[in-house]
């Protein structure tokens, strides 16, 4: 007899025997999976949170494999059956993890990976049904081409991530004009680009303290000076630079070792612009030097090397510099 049958004979006679046995055999079996999901559910969502305090030191890679190897015990749960919630929960945590798997292979320089990653994340996102974490996505995917030399895509990419952030100020929105002003300033549109610092200065003003958050999903203060440095410096506006590089550094921890040194390349170039050439190749040897070897590799080796190419032969204490990019080639 059909499951159906069994509870409607049980209703009829007051629930009782089988049918009994039945109605309260499928509640114990509901009650067992949503436990079990909402168990799964906290551990990765704790876990996301977890990665998304950043590096904290560590080297890129080894926090690369630490995702990987928490990926391989999530990935089997999304070909098992959950709840709507549960379906939306676990993929929004996938496009966060897959995010931030991207952004450490951006760093690492393994910009075609990265932009697989993105696209991943950005799936994830969209099945999650969470506009903000699919701008999110598309935001960071923008710095792949903004800091691998095509400045349009990034441009592109980031005003999409803005159309889906709105109006409204958010970590994401911020993010997306601070990025759309560095690949405009790259591609050297002037007037789009102090349009956009001007946008994400006023959108960093209005964010409320949890948006400021010092994660890889909020966007701080010291982040963004960071972007405004990247910005400011190549739109030549130094003595701009110069005052938001030093807030930024103010407000670095001590362990940011890739962040400091982009900082400090930032203003090497300022020195250059400025006509301080040998200053300048001093400061970027000696910040990028003092790099460990797993940081020399990726940005801080493109932003050194580009900086590297527009001193004349002569300056003064390019070869420093010059040996120090040897020891990373």
């Amino acid at each position: 007899m059909k499951r159906r049958d069994v509870l409607r004979g049980a209703l009829a006679a007051g629930l009782a025997g089988p049918g009994l046995a039945a109605l309260t055999n499928t509640r114990h079996d509901i009650d067992a999976a949503l436990a079990a999901d909402h168990s799964d559910l906290g551990f990765w969502e704790s876990t996301a949170e977890r990665y998304g305090y950043g590096y904290h030191g560590q080297a890129p890679a080894d926090v690369l494999a630490d995702i990987l190897d928490d990926f391989a015990e999530l990935r089997p749960l999304l070909s098992l059956p959950q709840t709507v919630k549960g379906r939306s929960v676990l993929c929004h945590v996938t496009g966060q993890m897959a995010g931030m798997a991207a952004i450490v292979l951006h760093d690492l320089g393994q910009h075609r990976e990265a932009h697989r990653w993105f696209g991943t994340a950005g799936r994830a996102a969209e099945q999650s049904g969470d506009t903000l974490l699919h701008a999110w996505v598309l935001g960071r995917e923008a710095m792949v081409p903004l800091n691998y030399g095509a400045p349009q895509a990034a441009a592109q990419l980031a005003e999409k991530a803005r159309f889906l952030a709105g109006d409204q100020p958010s970590a994401t929105a911020a993010l997306a004009a601070a990025v759309a002003s560095r690949a405009y300033a790259i591609g050297g549109h002037r007037e789009k680009a102090l349009r956009a610092v001007a946008d994400v200065e006023e959108l960093a003003e209005r964010l409320r303290p949890q948006q400021q958050a010092d994660t890889w999903f909020g966007y701080p203060m010291q982040k963004h000076h960071v972007h405004m440095s990247q910005a400011l410096t190549l739109l030549r506006e130094t003595h701009r630079a110069y005052e938001t590089q030093q807030r930024a550094l103010d407000l670095s921890r001590a362990p940011s070792l890739m962040t400091r040194a982009l900082i400090a390349i930032d203003t090497a170039s300022c020195r250059a612009h400025d006509g301080d050439r040998a200053e300048a190749a001093r400061i970027a040897a000696q910040a990028y030097g003092a790099l460990p070897a797993s940081y020399r590799g990726g940005l801080t080796r493109t932003r050194a090397l580009a900086l590297y190419r527009t001193l004349p032969t002569d300056t003064p204490g390019i070869d420093t510099l010059a040996d120090a990019l040897a020891l990373a080639s």
